[in-house]
């Protein structure tokens, strides 16, 4: 079956400045999963848009292949749409697979890239019971519960986990939530990517012992020769939610230098 066209998923864009930034979200989020970041970033040095992929928020009901390697294509869409030729990328957990696809389809482009508790660009192993609980996980809500309280290290208030719960349920297609997990957790494009030369930030959570400071040295700190590792002590592994005045630190930190 050959590929769908490219898509110009729905989207926002936050902010005035020159520097461009691709902002994509994660598995458990749509694009809102960066609405806690957004009043502490520059918006007269930046202009980030906020997609939403298929399956995603607005982007419900999409019908597609529901992997990376298309969501690579369909922001590269984007930012043909939005007359962006060059242009930084920020993404996280999922979205950091996603930003490695666009990268490797277009390496020219991307100025920096930034990956918060990215997935590494070979996939993330898991088998058994713990395959088990990320595969049912479209299916239970109770499942989503468990992930998302085991990687932000079991220590946020019901009320949130519960928030966060109700939200992924709401704004994700469940098919679509499924398939995504095939491939961003199974495929393995790393030597698509190894070796290329432009600036990385990968930003880990303390907390997270899923997508750690351990696994980034393994994957992203090896392929990468201008990577560099920045570890927020207070955060799990959902840090736009958990420690956002942080993350906006160091995002834009490491973009400013390259900011005109």
């Amino acid at each position: 079956m050959a590929p769908l066209a490219p898509f110009v998923p729905p989207h926002e864009v936050i902010g005035e400045g020159p520097h461009r930034v691709v902002a994509i979200h994660g598995w458990f989020s749509d694009r809102s999963a960066y609405t806690a970041l957004l009043p502490h970033l520059d918006r007269r040095a930046f202009s980030y848009v906020l997609p939403d992929l298929r399956g995603y928020g607005r982007a419900r009901g999409v019908p597609g292949e529901y992997t990376t390697s298309e969501a690579g294509r369909d922001l590269l869409a984007l930012a043909d749409h939005l007359g962006w030729e060059r242009f930084s990328v920020l993404g996280h957990s999922m979205g950091g697979a996603v930003a490695q696809r666009l990268l490797a389809a277009a390496p020219h482009r991307v100025r920096r890239l930034v990956g918060v508790s990215p997935v590494p660009a070979s996939g993330v192993a898991m088998a058994g019971e713990q395959w088990e609980l990320f595969a049912s996980a479209a299916d239970r809500p109770d499942n989503r519960r468990a992930i998302i309280d085991l990687t932000t290290g079991n220590r946020h208030p019901d009320a949130w986990l519960d928030l966060m719960v109700r939200h992924s349920v709401e704004h994700i297609d469940p098919v679509a939530f499924r398939a995504w997990l095939d491939s961003w957790a199974r495929e393995d494009f790393h030597d698509q990517i190894e070796g290329l030369p432009l600036p990385v930030r990968v930003v880990v959570g303390g907390h997270d012992p899923a997508l750690s400071a351990r696994v980034m040295r393994e994957t992203w700190l090896r392929w990468y020769p201008a990577a560099e590792l920045v570890e927020l002590p207070a955060a799990g592994h959902y840090a736009a939610d958990e420690t956002p005045l942080e993350l906006a630190h160091v995002v834009e930190d490491f973009l400013t230098p390259d900011a005109g």
